[in-house]
């Protein structure tokens, strides 16, 4: 039976579930499915591996972070065939995030609606976890590390959160990525004003080359930036990321516009929109990122990828690598492979 039928067997009854509690009874699932060996029964994109930021990537298609926030799945999820795998987003110290409910289904949008709140246990808990999984140890693949700030920490003090993050994360992980543009963390995406994202950005360049040295090894960091963000603003972020050789960045986190959604149940919930109605809006991003960067540094594009046409949009656009989240809650497992074949097929 195939992994497509399999989830379209399962998907009403996890859809009859709210969101949060299906995502937490799926992912436990599927770790006990990778321990027991079922895993390697699926289907898996054929190599097609990719140089960027000096990192080998089995396949262009990534798993975009937010699904593991604490790192506890990365075994079972690495089995679907990613060519790498991102979690987090981790904070200095753990929290509970926002109330529930907080996450919603926009079936007739293909879209989500979260307002999670870095919910997670801590960056110690977090290093540890990935310490344990079989992917770390046996260097299996790619392993993003996403890292923000704590909700209570002032806007001012940002980047003392994001250094101890970088700190304890940078000997485990293949890139690092600082996420400035969820909008559920109050005032977080005041950090892609120019002012403040020199300033961090030029902290986080110097610890970096300072961690570089200790360990010995340099591990690339990639920016993750809002859709929500004009021509202007993102020159300014252009600009900023090569004048601090920042190595890469993610284009985009959620939107909070809500034309797209307008009138459904649901609609109008806070928090940042994503599935299809975020596709066109990160793609325009990318080809202006992509105008400014020409090939200075990579972009890798997230947003709205519900298929193999979508994904080659976005290499189409500008990037050098995708990642999926929300299509794979209503795809199931094998987008990544039908994405991974027809970017291998658009060469």
């Amino acid at each position: 039976m195939s992994d497509q039928l399999l989830y379209s067997l399962a998907r009403p009854f996890l859809f009859f579930m709210d969101p949060e509690s299906a995502h937490d009874l799926t992912l436990p699932g599927l770790k006990r499915a990778h321990n027991m060996g079922l895993t390697r029964l699926l289907p898996k994109p054929a190599a097609d591996p990719r140089k960027v930021m000096g990192i080998t990537f089995p396949n262009p298609v990534g798993l975009a972070a937010g699904l593991d926030k604490d790192g506890r799945y990365i075994d079972g999820l690495a089995s679907l065939g990613f060519g790498s795998i991102e979690i987090g987003t981790v904070t200095p110290r753990a929290q509970a995030g926002n109330p529930k409910p907080r996450m919603f289904r926009l079936p007739q949008a293909n879209a989500i609606i979260n307002r999670m709140g870095f919910n997670n246990g801590g960056v110690d808990a977090f290093v540890a976890n990935v310490q344990a999984s079989r992917f770390y140890q046996e260097k299996q693949g790619v392993l993003g590390l996403n890292i923000g700030k704590n909700a209570d920490t002032p806007i001012e003090k940002a980047a003392d959160d994001y250094l101890l993050c970088l700190n304890k994360v940078y000997p485990y992980a293949s890139y690092v990525t600082v996420n400035i543009s969820s909008p559920n963390t109050k005032n977080l995406r005041q950090l892609q004003g120019a002012s403040e994202l020199d300033d961090l950005l030029s902290k986080l360049k110097d610890a970096q080359q300072r961690l570089a040295d200790q360990h010995k090894r340099y591990v690339p960091i990639t920016l993750k930036i809002a859709p929500d963000i004009d021509s202007e603003q993102i020159k300014n972020i252009a600009e900023s990321l090569l004048r601090h050789k920042i190595d890469g960045v993610i284009a985009t986190n959620t939107t909070i516009t809500r034309d797209a959604v307008k009138g459904l149940q649901h609609g109008e919930e806070a928090g940042g929109l994503s599935g299809e109605p975020v596709f066109e809006l990160s793609n325009k991003v990318i080809r202006t990122l992509k105008s400014e960067l020409g090939n200075a540094l990579p972009i890798i594009g997230v947003g709205g990828i519900f298929s193999g046409k979508d994904a080659v949009a976005k290499m189409d656009a500008g990037a050098s690598l995708v990642q999926v989240y929300s299509g794979l809650i209503y795809r199931g497992p094998a987008l990544v492979r039908e994405c991974a074949l027809a970017i291998r097929n658009n060469k």
